[in-house]
Formats: structure tokens, C-alpha cells, sequence
């Protein structure tokens, strides 16, 4: 798992890089807080068979640049542990990894919920350290705020799609969406979608995807989601059946990939149709695709600009962890909504403006951000970065 982590290292950070062990369990695990010019490194945890520090450090700068986009005063930070989430080690192995970190945790670094990990297993970290302010991401019962639940992630790529469709001058209601991924992010954004007015015509899960082009039947996708997962695609009625993969191609003016990374290629990019690509997913297309996309003249709102409603919904979580009133939905879902559409626009303007990426534009705009809090710091960084 151990590379070389100086290799990792440029201007920007990481400060810390902290790799834990402990022979009698197996456990591995790595810190990475990335840059705090900004507030306290924050990020999820994640657990994966094949965890590597070059990941964490990577994922570490991601929220680096997630949390200056949405304007929060937080920094980057990553945590993972290289064990497969299945094993019946699992809860041993997160409490030897939390106690290792004991030093850093919650002085340095909060515990957050990613990739293989659950609210019991935030619940763990807080019992484990005696500290409610341990982690986020615990279950309700312990005021912890219900991500998943409140579908706070895909509420956000809903409201950052609209904003990109008032933008672009096609307003969202009655727009047909197709939306890839059907998971905690997919079922968000196509509930928040259809109260919004748009026409969802087709929905796809790792068995396949469905799709009519008269709109689904939110109730009854949801309802079949909750019964059959990912099997779904073959209880939905008066729907077509297309292989997974399909539904990227499918005549829309909204696409939303929020299942994997690099799944719009250069050949994808050049063969759909939707005027409009919203990531709910990191990292859904490839470079070599946002060229082809920004040629063809498809507006694209960036991964870390859309799906950023789970950083907002955090920074409540951060803020309530000793509060013995628990966080609110509503307050939540109104400023993610905030959020999201006023850096979405700020995207899109600033892109049209300097004849760049969105991607690019976006990132410009969360360096500027962090820049700035550098130079506050005492710390001014080499590279000038401007709008």
C-alpha cells in the first residue's frame, strides 16, 4: 500500500500523510489531510480490498477542491483502510485503525462515511474514542444526519441541472432527463428532478436500464428499486429494456452519469445527444471526452460543482456533532440548493468568459479560493491563479 509519499507532494499539500498498522489484526490504514489553509481537513473514510495511499491522497484533494467550490470553512482530508467491507473483521479492524489515530481524531480530522462504510460503523468511531465529535454520518438515533435518506447528494445535481438548464435558456421542467445509476445518488436526483418538472425517461441500474420516452413512473421506479435493487430493470412496467451502457445514448436533453468514472468516452461523447451533462458521479467523463463535449458545444457542469450537496449537508453534520438538537431537513435541502446553483452558474459564466472547461473553470475558481486563504496564512503559493 506504501508508496513513495513524497511523490504525492506539490504546493498545494498534502501537510500529513499518516500510514497506521497493527500486525495482531491485519489492519491498514492511511490519513491524508491535504490542505487546511481553508478549516480542519474533512472527507469521508473509505474501506476497500484494494486501498492504496495514492488513492486517499488523490481523494484528499478532491475535497481539497470540493470544499473551497462550495465556499465551506473546510480543508481536504481522506482516510481509508485496505480490508474488504465484508469481512467478518470489519468491526475490529475499524477500532484499531480509530485508536491509532487517536492523536489526529477529532483534533485534525473528523470521520466521515464513504465507499464501504455505514452509519453503524460511524456510530463504532464515536464509541470507540468516547467523542460525539468523532465522526459524522452516525444514525439519526445518535443525531446524526440521514444522507442517503434525505438523498441530500442527488437533491443537489438536481438543483445544480436546472441552474445549468435556466443558464443554457431551456428551462428544466419538461426537459427529458436520463439519469445512469440508480443508486442512494440516482434515486435522489430523479426524485428532486420530477418535482421540479423535468420528464425522466430512463433510469439504469448494473442489470440494465429502462426507458420510456412518454416519462417513467417516479412512485413505481422507486418502489421496485426498494424490492428488487438492481433487478429493477425487469419489474417496471410499460418500460423497454436496454442493456446497460445504452441509456447514455439515448435522445435527452439532460444526461446525468452517477454511477461510475470514465464512462462517457471520446466515442460516447461524440454519439449522445443530451445538450446538457450533469455529473452526479466522479470523474463520469474522461478528458479526452470534455474535449469532444466542449467541441460539440454540450454544456457540462463539473463532479466536484454538482454532486457537492453531501460536503453541504456535512458541514451541518461538523456543526451539530456536541449540539443536543438534532439538524433539520429542510434548513439542509435550502442551502444545498443555494449553493450549488450559484456555483454552477459561476461556472458556466466563468468558462464561457475565459473559453475554457467547465472543469477547468472550476477548478480555477476553488484554487483562487484557496489561494487566497494561503496567502492569508503566510503560506502564498508559486502559482498565480486568477479569474
Amino acid at each position: 500500500m506504501i508508496a513513495d509519499d513524497f511523490s504525492h507532494v506539490d504546493e498545494w499539500g498534502p501537510e500529513k500523510i499518516v500510514t497506521v498498522a497493527d500486525p495482531r489484526s491485519g489492519m491498514r490504514g492511511v490519513l491524508v489531510i491535504d490542505n487546511t489553509a481553508r478549516g480542519m481537513g474533512k472527507g469521508g473514510t473509505r474501506m476497500s480490498a484494494g486501498l492504496t495511499v495514492t488513492e486517499v491522497t488523490r481523494l484528499a484533494r478532491v475535497m481539497t477542491w470540493k470544499w473551497a467550490a462550495v465556499d465551506l470553512g473546510f480543508g481536504g482530508a481522506k482516510a481509508g483502510i485496505r480490508l474488504d467491507p465484508s469481512s467478518p473483521d470489519k468491526e475490529l479492524v475499524l477500532r484499531r485503525f480509530v485508536r491509532a489515530l487517536a492523536s489526529e481524531v477529532p483534533a485534525e480530522y473528523v470521520f466521515g462515511l464513504d465507499m464501504g462504510l455505514t452509519e453503524r460503523d460511524a456510530a463504532i468511531v464515536q464509541d470507540e474514542l468516547r467523542d460525539r465529535g468523532a465522526a459524522v454520518g452516525t444514525p439519526r438515533e445518535l443525531g446524526g444526519v440521514p444522507y442517503d435518506q434525505w438523498g441530500v447528494t442527488g437533491h443537489g445535481v438536481a438543483e445544480s441541472a436546472d441552474a445549468a438548464a435556466q443558464w443554457a435558456g431551456r428551462p428544466l421542467s419538461g426537459c427529458r432527463v436520463v439519469v445512469q445509476g440508480f443508486g442512494a445518488v440516482g434515486v435522489g436526483a430523479v426524485r428532486r428532478l420530477a418535482e421540479l418538472g423535468a420528464q425522466v425517461v430512463a433510469v439504469s441500474t448494473a442489470a440494465g436500464a429502462v426507458h420510456d420516452p412518454a416519462g417513467l413512473d417516479i412512485d413505481a421506479l422507486v418502489q421496485a428499486k426498494d424490492r428488487w435493487g438492481d433487478a429493477l430493470v425487469q419489474h417496471v412496467p410499460c418500460a423497454d429494456v436496454l442493456p446497460a451502457g445504452q441509456e447514455l445514448l439515448l435522445d435527452c436533453d439532460v444526461l446525468v452519469p452517477a454511477a461510475m468514472q470514465d464512462v462517457i468516452d471520446t466515442d460516447v461523447a461524440a454519439r449522445l445527444k443530451a445538450g446538457i451533462v450533469v455529473e452526479g458521479a466522479n470523474l463520469p467523463v474522461s478528458p479526452a471526452g470534455l474535449d469532444v463535449l466542449r467541441e460539440r458545444g454540450v454544456v457540462v457542469v463539473p463532479d466536484f460543482i454538482a454532486n457537492a450537496g453531501g460536503v453541504v449537508a456535512a458541514a451541518f453534520a461538523m456543526d451539530a456533532r456536541y449540539s443536543v438538537f438534532p439538524v433539520e431537513r429542510e434548513p439542509v435541502l435550502r442551502a444545498i440548493s443555494d449553493r450549488l446553483r450559484g456555483n454552477t452558474r459561476t461556472v458556466l459564466e466563468n468558462a464561457q468568459r475565459l473559453a475554457i472547461t467547465t472543469h477547468a473553470a472550476a477548478r480555477r475558481l476553488a484554487e483562487q479560493r484557496v489561494a487566497a486563504a494561503m496567502e492569508l496564512s503566510g503560506r502564498p503559493v508559486r502559482t498565480h491563479v486568477a479569474l
